[in-house]
């Protein structure tokens, strides 16, 4: 070999062995590999030892570059292989710290330790182009600024973007469209199985550039969010008087705020049935048996559909314990309560669990 690795380039069909098939002598090229052709040769051995590579996450230049060098490789001799396998370990070995190529790389690692404000006014003076998934940053937005997109653009775009989603977040942003909206969408979904990935890359890509063009948001959730979050864990008495003092100034915004409102008497109406061994799971029983039992008026009825959609065993168990403990204060019941609220709401942020709308 001369101290230099040699390749094989396609084996002659005159040194066949008997009518085998195989050559008897592989024909060599003396020549000296290139970096790329033996990063070919390391994908293919550790292809062959069933180690899946992350390669999609590569530029597409570079995955084409390796397809092409793969293609141009055949038979590779024991000697050459040891070699190539030697310099990348030893290659490895000298390495003691890598960072991530280019200025998404970077955001990526410094992501959570600089504020998103940074992170934006980086993109914007870098002139960043999008490269590599478009979908992975898509999947982490928040579904405040997903929806818009959901509700503007085509349905196919729509369901595009919703198949791309992780189910919950998919399911969340379903549960936001008005009806006729959702069901266009869902439709539509049916019809992607022949869309192709290069027509859902260039799609990703122009949801992800526009999702850039937005200017970064102070605030993940939206008003209306925010205040329903605030009069979730209020006691009633508070959330009835903001209530009503917002619908004497701005109707319209205090109904956004009731439909993001969940309070412990929600559960009947807004909770499936299949969840609340979930719930219940996530309750210390104490809490949860004072929040059974100090629950009245239309509180009351979450407290009998937690108790019918349990085993009997254990609703007859929580309802003896209920009734050994007596009458439960109004500040110590509305604690409860709110520790329920708060384990569905924790439950539901994991994707564990899906509200209901409420609505028919």
């Amino acid at each position: 070999m001369d101290g230099q690795p040699q390749f094989s380039q396609e084996p002659g069909a005159a040194g066949e062995a008997g009518g085998t098939g195989f050559p008897a002598r592989l024909p060599r090229m003396p020549a000296r590999l290139s970096k790329k052709a033996k990063a070919a040769i390391i994908v293919r051995l550790l292809a062959a030892q069933e180690v899946k590579l992350p390669l999609a996450t590569f530029p597409e230049e570079m995955q084409v570059e390796l397809a092409h060098q793969m293609t141009g490789l055949r038979y590779i001799d024991k000697a050459t292989l040891a070699a190539v396998v030697e310099e990348f370990l030893a290659e490895l070995e000298a390495i003691g710290l890598s960072f991530p190529g280019g200025l998404e790389g970077a955001l990526s690692v410094l992501d959570g330790t600089i504020s998103p404000t940074t992170a934006s006014r980086l993109r914007k003076n870098a002139g960043v182009s999008l490269t590599g998934d478009p979908w992975e940053r898509v999947a982490e937005v928040d579904v405040s600024r997903l929806l818009p997109i959901l509700t503007e653009e085509s349905v196919e775009i729509g369901a595009v973007l919703l198949s791309k989603l992780k189910v919950a977040k998919a399911a969340q942003l379903m549960s936001m469209l008005p009806g006729e909206r959702a069901r266009r969408v869902a439709y539509a979904i049916s019809l992607t199985s022949g869309v192709s990935p290069e027509v859902v890359q260039r799609i990703g890509m122009s949801i992800a550039a526009r999702l850039e063009a937005q200017p970064a948001q102070a605030f993940p959730d939206g008003p209306p969010e925010r205040v329903g979050a605030i009069l979730n864990f209020s006691s009633a008495t508070t959330r009835d008087g903001v209530l009503e003092g917002l619908a004497q100034t701005d109707s319209d915004f205090a109904e956004e705020v009731r439909r993001n409102i969940f309070t412990y008497a929600n559960i009947a109406t807004r909770v499936d049935p299949r969840d609340i061994s979930k719930i219940v799971r996530g309750v210390e029983q104490d809490v949860l048996i004072r929040a059974l039992a100090g629950a009245q008026g239309e509180a009351a009825a979450a407290s009998d559909f937690i108790l019918s959609n349990m085993s009997k065993r254990m609703a007859d168990s929580l309802r003896e314990e209920i009734e050994a403990l007596g009458q439960v204060k109004e500040s110590e019941a509305e604690e409860a309560m709110n520790a329920v609220v708060a384990v569905v709401r924790d439950l539901e942020t994991r994707g564990e669990l899906f509200l209901l709308t409420g609505e028919d």
